[in-house]
């Protein structure tokens, strides 16, 4: 399908920690934005941050991304919209209380994209890597999903785990942007791409006054330098300006022929376009060991000490698709620490 180079897009959930640097991404690519937040007030930071931009760049408020018709207004002139806006924290109880929002923010966000975005091109969904990720013996890529999840909440409900939980709403989510567009391809000018990025690290540009307001994946990193302790456990990870980029290359540039997804097929090679982004496997040691020799004032763990780490995501065909470059551990951990430093966190 054809990209779309330049006019106006819209990012939903644009204070988040990953919209803000979309937002970025395309403003510096000279790309218009209209960004959603759930209140006026929420986007005073974001009107400092981008006021440099001028009118490139405006604010529309949507309280509820759940409710019908949320985002009619905000699609209407936009040529393609980076759909971030989704709930992420492992303390859910009713599993809903992820998966509801999730899902009928990204079907209502088609919805109005189907009905009133008549100059939609493209339409970008931030997935996760949990939607993949499942027990196989080979390294996991954009053909597998995580059914195991959805099938424990489906048996447990409440009683799943928060990690289920979680899954199950990133899984529901994607697989709906998927038969939305299998059933009203024929109605539409747009396609989908899905980005699948796994923990998110990185610096932080959107407001966030002290590390307690973090969000959960920077939070962990912080404590892993903050924290005394040993460093265990870990899993894949992604720079979130790689991420960032990735949602302006996925809509900048063309992509495969659409794939329904009844006819996906790893033996002939034929997948809806979602992307792993990043998905190294690493420890937590690994990034305490990529911290740069002068960083002598956080924690070290005990260096070397890896006694396993997670295997790597086949990233490929981020890379060759979208031709995107993905940043080193060492780059996103002095990145990370020098953002701690310049907000006062951490003194240097």
């Amino acid at each position: 399908m054809p990209s779309v180079q330049s006019g106006k897009v819209l990012v939903s959930g644009a204070n988040g920690f990953v919209a803000t640097w979309v937002v970025k991404s395309f403003l510096d690519a000279g790309v218009s934005v209209r960004g959603t937040v759930r209140s006026a007030a929420k986007g005073k930071h974001l009107e400092k941050v981008f006021r440099s931009y001028g009118d490139k760049f405006e604010l529309v408020v949507v309280p509820d991304i759940t409710a019908t018709g949320a985002f009619d207004e905000a699609v209407k002139g936009v040529d393609a919209i980076a759909h971030t806006a989704s709930p992420f924290h492992f303390a859910a109880n009713d599993p809903a209380e992820l998966s509801e929002p999730a899902v009928k923010g990204t079907v209502g966000m088609l919805e109005s994209a189907r009905n009133h975005g008549k100059n939609v091109k493209r339409i970008v969904i931030t997935s996760s890597a949990v939607a993949i990720m499942t027990a196989k013996d080979t390294a996991l890529d954009e053909y597998d999903w995580n059914n195991g999840a959805v099938q424990a909440v489906a048996d447990k409900g409440a009683a799943a785990g928060n990690f289920d939980k979680y899954c199950n709403s990133k899984v529901l989510a994607e697989r709906s942007a998927w038969e939305f567009l299998d059933k009203h391809k024929n109605e539409v000018g747009w396609d989908v791409a899905a980005l699948n990025p796994p923990l998110i690290l990185g610096p932080v540009l959107h407001e966030v006054s002290s590390p307690s307001e973090l969000n959960t994946s920077t939070k962990m990193m912080f404590n892993a330098f903050t924290t005394e302790g040993s460093k265990t456990g870990g899993g894949q990870w992604a720079n979130v300006k790689d991420v960032s980029r990735a949602h302006l290359l996925a809509i900048t540039r063309d992509l495969p022929e659409y794939v329904p997804l009844s006819a996906v097929s790893r033996a002939e090679g034929k997948n809806v376009n979602r992307f792993i982004i990043g998905g190294l496997g690493y420890a937590w040691q690994d990034t305490l060991d990529a911290a740069p020799a002068s960083a002598t004032h956080y924690q070290k763990g005990i260096p070397g000490n890896i006694t396993s780490r997670p295997r790597d995501m086949d990233n490929r065909r981020a890379q060759e698709v979208l031709g995107i470059k993905f940043t080193s551990i060492h780059d996103t951990v002095r990145e990370t620490l020098e953002d701690y430093e310049a907000k006062g966190w951490v003194k240097a």
